[in-house]
């Protein structure tokens, strides 16, 4: 897969994750990529927030999960319906 197809999944979730815990998503990624979760963690149920620390240390993961049926439509559904 090309890199601009995974930062577009990135961007995707992160968008969905920042909904979810009220944080905006540019104030999102930035703290998780300089290491800073608890913000991201904070809003979150305790199993929640296990599962996202989980998929966040793990790419192969990541890539998994967006690769599922379901993923896909939830990433066309944010992204308006590119086909």
């Amino acid at each position: 897969m090309n890199r601009n197809f995974d930062e577009n999944k990135m961007t995707a979730l992160l968008n969905t994750v920042s909904k979810k815990i009220g944080v905006p998503p540019e104030k999102l990624k930035s703290e998780l990529e300089s290491g800073k979760f608890d913000n991201a963690l904070s809003g979150m149920k305790g199993q929640d927030a296990e599962r996202f620390k989980r998929v966040l240390n793990n790419p192969q993961l990541i890539e998994k999960m967006m690769s599922t049926p379901q993923a896909k439509a939830l990433y066309e559904k944010l992204s308006g319906g590119n086909k």
